[in-house]
């Protein structure tokens, strides 16, 4: 009796460690699935995470690799403008040598130089022109004095007597550049008035620019 009593208590305290064991067994289990979800879920929030900053990095890289090219495509296309207009500035300042060469000549000489008394409003004045203008000025000057003076004394009621003079430096001609036209100074040098054919073009060239360039490139308006 006391032997089946033992072995009785014996299956008894194996039976409960085996549901004891299997309880164990199965809480475990359960955890371990638990945390493996929660790693998986955490692995997976990474990778997502990971896979869209990626592409916002490569969406980035792209903008910046885009912007760069129209970038470069635009100071491209602004350096392929400003060769064509300044060939057009060459073209148009051969226009001059051609004008300068004309019978017309002389009278625009005089022209600009009644201009330029006009604007410099001094009493004595020095011309300046190229070298092979000189016997042209020297022809024509008095009577761009005399039609100065004539517009003043119309204009005002005052009869001036200005002192204009050729400059006598031949080393101080104006240069070929210059495409023609004069230089009038006064005071000593102090005032310079830039009245050749260059100076009168880089103007014109400056206050038609906007109309140019929508005529030469009018998808950039």
């Amino acid at each position: 009796m006391a032997s089946d009593q033992i072995r009785q208590m014996v299956n008894f305290i194996l039976q409960e460690a085996h549901e004891k064991a299997n309880e164990i067994r199965v809480k475990t289990e359960h955890d371990f699935n638990l945390e493996k979800q929660t790693l998986v879920h955490e692995a997976k929030l990474n990778v997502q995470d990971e896979f869209t900053k990626k592409e916002k990095d490569r969406e980035i890289q792209e903008r910046i690799a885009r912007s760069a090219e129209i970038g470069a495509c635009r100071q491209k296309k602004m350096q392929l403008r400003d060769e064509l207009l300044n060939s057009l500035m060459k073209e148009a300042g051969s226009k001059c040598k051609m004008v300068v060469s004309g019978q017309n000549y002389p009278a625009l000489l005089q022209k600009l130089i009644v201009q330029g008394l006009i604007k410099i409003e001094e009493m004595e004045v020095v011309v300046y022109c190229r070298g092979e203008d000189v016997a042209t000025v020297t022809k024509i000057l008095p009577k761009a004095i005399e039609e100065y003076v004539a517009i003043i004394e119309k204009e005002s009621g005052v009869k001036l007597e200005p002192k204009v003079t050729l400059n006598g430096d031949r080393a101080k001609d104006l240069p070929d550049s210059s495409n023609g036209g004069v230089h009038l100074t006064a005071l000593n040098g102090k005032i310079v008035l830039d009245n050749t054919m260059t100076s009168r073009l880089e103007l014109v060239y400056s206050e038609l620019m906007p109309s140019i360039r929508a005529i030469l490139f009018p998808e950039a308006e």
